[in-house]
């Protein structure tokens, strides 16, 4: 996940040459049914979750039962599915810094959540720590980290120099495993864009915590489509932005 290179380092005017951890990053070209869909600036880990994740929140495939094959060779990877798969026109490019294209968002295309999951404060307080709480994070700097959370405990966490990346590899776990993303939540250390709340929708997590912000894009298509956001989970405190129902103690006045 990093590598050891050399640098000048600073302190109080003087400087000296030493040596720092820093996050890898690598291009991954992915090719569906031989047509190519994406170019990801991502970390070399967990490749397969990563794609898995990637193609259902893109609508390409509903379950990773529809992939036939999925084949890593270097850089490449390449995906066949069962079925023909629906693919729009193009090839994306994301970018590590979460800045680079995004799928097109209309509301009136994308799912609502359907989903009766509960659950307190407290436990969100309880499970952000432990999640957010990375080695690799405080020795690069480097990474966003993600899991994937239920009423009985973590799932799974992922470490990617992307969010979306890092959330996309949660769900291609959830998926290989055969856990029910309706009684789950989605906890990130980055913020939460509409980005991420268009892939909660379409995987049907009703719930992504952030111990940072949140923009108005994704409280909006939150509200409509009944996803939790909550952000700023920090110390004791935290803001609900959208459906404060889903959180044990609140009363919803109408």
């Amino acid at each position: 996940m990093y590598e050891i290179l050399p640098c000048y380092g600073e302190e109080d005017g003087i400087y000296t040459a030493r040596t720092h951890e820093v996050i890898i990053e690598e291009q991954y070209t992915i090719w569906v049914n031989g047509r190519k869909i994406l170019n990801a600036m991502t970390s070399p880990t967990r490749l397969e979750e990563f794609v898995m994740g990637y193609l259902v929140t893109e609508g390409i495939i509903s379950h990773c039962q529809e992939i036939d094959s999925l084949q890593i060779e270097g850089n490449q990877i390449r995906v066949l599915t069962i079925h023909r798969a629906h693919i729009r026109s193009g090839t994306k490019t994301v970018l590590s810094g979460c800045g680079g294209d995004s799928s097109y968002l209309d509301p009136a295309r994308l799912p609502d959540i359907t989903s009766d999951f509960h659950i307190s404060g407290e436990r969100i307080h309880e499970t952000i720590k432990g999640i957010l709480d990375s080695d690799l994070h405080r020795l690069t700097g480097g990474i966003h980290v993600v899991g994937l959370a239920g009423i009985d405990g973590v799932h799974t966490v992922a470490e990617d120099i992307g969010r979306h990346n890092a959330l996309d590899r949660v769900i291609g776990y959830a998926l290989q495993n055969d856990i029910d993303l309706s009684h789950c939540y989605a906890v990130i250390s980055g913020r939460i864009s509409s980005e991420m709340a268009r892939k909660c929708l379409v995987a049907n997590i009703p719930l992504i915590v952030s111990r940072g912000a949140t923009t108005t894009l994704a409280i909006r298509l939150a509200q409509g489509k009944g996803l939790t956001i909550i952000g700023f989970v920090r110390g004791r405190k935290m803001n609900i932005y959208s459906h404060p129902e889903r959180i044990s103690g609140i009363e919803v006045s109408l």
